[in-house]
């Protein structure tokens, strides 16, 4: 069996890369360990991924070159899709906690759907899958 276990997101600050992605997202923090070069290894996960699943991999940037990339690692595009099994739950609990949708939900044939980005402006889109 393959699996995608981790994504990397670049981030400026490990500690309010936490706070955002477990406070504004409901994400659970994983892991958050020290490394002895002083960096982290910080995994969070989205709500419901007890078992393998992707996880990001919060990794502060080193460097002009990887700062350069914070909150547009996919170039303006989507990047990253955060599903859900209650669209309006998550819409209303997101919008409660400060986090800023790009666009009004919407319903496509394959579910609903709204992009909102990260603290860094990185976009995702909040999508639940039509059944």
């Amino acid at each position: 069996m393959s699996r995608i276990a981790l994504v990397t997101l670049v981030v400026d600050d490990y500690d309010e890369a936490i706070r955002f992605y477990t406070e504004a997202l409901g994400f659970r923090l994983v892991e958050d360990e020290a490394r002895p070069d002083g960096s982290r290894w910080v995994v969070v996960a989205p709500p419901g991924a007890d078992g393998p699943g992707t996880g990001l991999l919060l990794a502060r940037a080193k460097g002009e070159d990887q700062r350069g990339r914070i909150g547009d690692q996919t170039g303006g595009r989507v990047g990253f899709f955060l599903h859900t099994d209650d669209f309006a739950r998550d819409h209303a609990r997101m919008l409660a906690a400060g986090v800023t949708f790009l666009e009004e939900p919407r319903h496509e044939p394959y579910g609903s759907v709204a992009v909102f980005q990260d603290l860094y402006g990185n976009r995702w889109d909040l999508l639940q899958p039509a059944a």
